[in-house]
């Protein structure tokens, strides 16, 4: 494991095109599962220097700092002993944050949050501005921090500019800073088109029986199980295919049959291959305090693959997807195989909706979500600039002021 302030080639160089250096602080692991986080990191890793900061993990007799380097982005994972106090993690982890922003030269940084949590140990540190890209109600996640809305009211304070991840997460925050935009989820489209040509099936996916309908990740309090099990009851004949980590809950409790396959996480470039070979995509959420603010970044993937999609009644899935007809809306295991019927019977290659698809999701890219936003924390890291060089220039006029008597 290598030691922390152990430089990279990358991390050390001077900064991308005079830009500000990025840091950003995120609950979820680059290796897990490919969303938002990674699409937007590896884009600012164009004009930028990134560092991603990882939660620690607790296997290590000392604390030191694994750093990575994945499509320009520098990986940090803090690795600290076990059984280490509240205080003694957080001061261990802001001696290592220390550490890396020292021995790379990165100075004042844009502080780029998921999680407010991560204020306990950066607070302290001078820094361009601060982003919070609030992807999530993360207070409403099953085993979630009880300091967790104290930091994120902090947060909202100490912010230069405040993102979310949907229209509802928006209209829950624009009260709270001055400063919101709201960034549904955006969609690499020519990735996800490749699904919709015929492509060698996975092995674990190819002697799985059609009709199909598939589901892909992560499996977590926020899905329907009992949804999934109903369909299973109603259609023995039809095969569910999940694909995806299991996370926060007992895999036991998962609903098991003969046609319900759980095939395990897989890499973000496999997904294509997988969802070729569905009939219909799914969206199985549970309507819980954990899925009120959610905006599946999975539905309009779904779309671009040209698959039929079924959700539940999400409201940032309902609107916009289900009011424009884009997709079928259905909360029960009935509701779920009237809906999955009709796509089975009809061919909606030969309609009108996949151009309609087609056209909503042209303006959908990730490219296009990353470009606005560097345009707008630019503004504001600039006015930041200007308004603290105004302060610092009214408190100097006035310790002239004050020392000629004035």
């Amino acid at each position: 494991m290598p030691n922390t302030g152990i430089p990279l080639a990358t991390a050390t160089a001077h900064r991308k095109n005079h830009n500000d250096d990025l840091v950003c602080f995120s609950h979820l692991r680059w290796n897990f599962v490919f969303q938002r986080p990674q699409h937007l990191m590896t884009r600012f890793a164009r004009e930028r220097r990134v560092f991603f900061f990882e939660e620690p993990i607790f296997d290590s007799s000392k604390p030191t700092l694994e750093l990575t380097e994945t499509q320009g982005v520098v990986i940090a994972v803090p690795h600290l002993p076990e059984r280490l106090d509240r205080l003694a993690i957080r001061l261990s982890l802001r001696q290592l944050l220390s550490d890396l922003v020292s021995s790379n030269h990165v100075g004042r940084a844009i502080f780029w949050y998921y999680t407010p949590m991560a204020l306990e140990f950066s607070r302290e540190l001078p820094n361009a501005g601060i982003v919070f890209d609030c992807m999530d109600e993360l207070s409403a996640f099953a085993g979630a921090p009880p300091a967790l809305l104290t930091l994120e009211q902090e947060l909202l304070a100490r912010a230069t500019i405040v993102f979310t991840g949907g229209q509802s997460l928006f209209e829950a925050k624009r009260a709270k800073h001055s400063h919101v935009h709201v960034f549904p989820s955006s969609v690499d489209v020519a990735h996800f088109a490749r699904a919709r040509k015929r492509h060698n099936e996975p092995d674990d996916q190819a002697g799985i029986p059609h009709p199909r309908l598939g589901f892909f990740g992560v499996v977590d309090e926020r899905m329907d199980l009992d949804l999934v099990a109903g369909v299973a009851r109603q259609r023995p004949d039809w095969h569910q295919i999940i694909i995806g980590p299991c996370v926060k809950i007992d895999p036991m409790t998962l609903p098991q049959g003969p046609n319900i396959h759980y095939l395990g996480m897989k890499q973000y470039d496999d997904l294509p291959r997988y969802l070729s070979g569905w009939d219909v995509a799914t969206l199985p959420f549970a309507r819980n305090d954990s899925t009120r603010f959610i905006s599946p970044t999975k539905t309009p993937e779904y779309l671009a693959a040209g698959k039929p999609v079924i959700s539940t009644s999400i409201q940032d899935v309902v609107r916009p997807y289900g009011e424009m007809n884009l997709i079928s809306v259905a909360d029960t295991p009935e509701e779920f195989v009237r809906a999955a019927e009709e796509f089975l019977t009809r061919s909606y290659e030969q309609t009108d909706w996949l151009a309609r698809v087609d056209k909503f999701l042209a303006n959908m890219s990730w490219d296009k979500t990353w470009r606005q936003m560097s345009n707008l924390i630019n503004q504001a890291v600039e006015m930041k600039r200007h308004s603290r060089a105004g302060l610092m220039q009214g408190a100097t006029a006035g310790q002239r002021a004050t020392a000629t008597g004035a």
